[in-house]
């Protein structure tokens, strides 16, 4: 396994598999990996004749300082994972690589980033926009997987890719949750045994909401009830919404046979975890 912190050696190594005419996919993440990282690697292999991972915590994507202190790194160990699952080569670039002056333009995705986590965290999304138009232009991957626990994400940076005309195929892989539910997380190694266990209750909501959905009840109720419902579980939520799995446009009470999102966001003791799940709603 190739591992490279600077843009140049990468990019040389990456032309010289072009030349070869091999296929690249990139899995990008921002460290502390898991099973569900493992699972868009192995996608990313089962695809490509070279896989890539990057490692990069973003400044650009934090709009709260804390958060972003706190946020786990452990390269030693996610490099450790990566030469064990046999990825090809690992972007691990420092932060002056990525951003050499501080970024000036300003990425806006419309309607995208102004629901759900746009609402909660802004600024977060044109973040996210330049890391990834950054990882496009720099890796120039054929194929890029992201994972369905960051839906929204997936959304913004599809949006992305047509609008900027960028020559990649996205991948969305399904969550991949542990055996009481909770979806794989790198913040959840922030949590304690206590709040480990209260984080379950975000799955739980979502399945009671899913339920209710396809019982034909009241979308609005739906909303309130789960909201009401996490905080009874020790769960400060900041939103429980359910919403078209394209547009991500929220649904009200009377629509056709479409694909559903439930989407939930909420702080579990100093933690905030997203999830969410989808539905064929008739």
């Amino acid at each position: 396994m190739e591992v490279f912190n600077q843009i140049e050696p990468i990019q040389e190594y990456l032309q010289t598999q072009r030349f070869k005419h091999r296929s690249i996919g990139l899995v990008p993440t921002m460290g502390a990996l898991h099973k569900g990282h493992v699972s868009l690697l192995n996608a990313c292999k089962r695809d490509n004749d070279i896989s890539v991972c990057s490692i990069f915590v973003n400044p650009t994507q934090f709009n709260n300082q804390e958060d972003l202190a706190a946020y786990p790194r452990q390269w030693e160990q996610d490099l450790a994972i990566l030469e064990q699952e046999g990825c090809d080569a690992v972007f691990l670039p420092e932060e002056n690589e990525m951003y050499r002056d501080n970024p000036r333009i300003r990425l806006n995705f419309g309607e995208l980033e102004e629901v759900m986590e746009g609402k909660f965290r802004p600024g977060h999304f044109n973040g996210v926009g330049l890391v990834v138009s950054k990882l496009f232009h720099i890796l120039s991957p054929d194929r890029a997987y992201f994972g369905q626990k960051d839906l929204q994400q997936f959304a913004i940076i599809r949006q992305l890719v047509t609008d900027m005309s960028f020559q990649v195929d996205l991948m969305c892989e399904p969550i991949i949750r542990e055996e009481d539910g909770l979806a794989m997380s790198s913040r959840n190694t922030r949590l304690n045994p206590q709040e480990r266990q209260t984080a379950t209750a975000l799955y739980a909501a979502l399945k009671r909401g899913a339920s209710a959905v396809l019982e034909g009840k009241n979308l609005d109720e739906i909303r309130r009830d789960n909201m009401q419902w996490l905080e009874d579980h020790g769960i400060v939520p900041e939103y429980f919404e359910i919403v078209d799995a394209e547009t991500l446009t929220p649904l009200m009470n009377h629509f056709e046979r479409k694909s559903v999102a439930l989407c939930v966001a909420g702080n579990v003791g100093p933690v905030r975890l997203i999830d969410n799940i989808l539905i064929e709603k008739e």
